[in-house]
């Protein structure tokens, strides 16, 4: 795909759309299941700013004649690739919310874990993540899985 996205032939609107609808989809596969630590997350970041770098190419400085690379604010990132993952981390959840109680996805969500755990800080669990998202948005402190069962709220 590299010579592809570096292509003088074609146009970056289509190089873009190239990216949104091949590469996007493959590097989020499976991301509404998973959590992300930071370092995950900015090297999602990463990824996404040098594809971008590549699809833009060298930007040329007017008065000093010089080439350079772009800068992260001249890419075209609206959204970015961590919002869309976490807008489908809640699109998931609403969905794994509203599922009938006897499915199993459902009783992993609700479900409390039996056993002791390590002596170590405990990791992130997915609903803790689902709950980061949506304090994010302004929406902490409320039931979730209740709000997710009423599809027109």
């Amino acid at each position: 795909m590299q010579n592809l996205l570096s292509s003088s032939f074609l146009s970056k609107n289509l190089k873009i759309e190239i990216y949104r609808t091949i590469i996007l989809p493959v590097v989020l596969y499976g991301c509404e299941t998973r959590s992300l630590t930071l370092t995950e997350e900015r090297r999602l970041r990463v990824f996404e700013n040098r594809v971008l770098r590549r699809i833009f190419g060298p930007k040329r400085d007017e008065l000093t004649r010089v080439w350079g690379k772009l800068n992260n604010d001249d890419l075209y990132c609206s959204p970015n690739i961590v919002q869309v993952r976490k807008s489908r981390r809640i699109r998931w959840a609403k969905h794994v919310a509203r599922m009938w109680e006897r499915r199993g996805v459902y009783r992993v969500l609700v479900g409390k874990p039996e056993g002791k755990r390590a002596l170590r800080r405990p990791r992130r669990r997915w609903q803790d993540n689902i709950n980061m998202v949506l304090q994010e948005v302004g929406c902490e402190g409320m039931d979730w899985i209740e709000l997710a069962q009423d599809r027109d709220r």
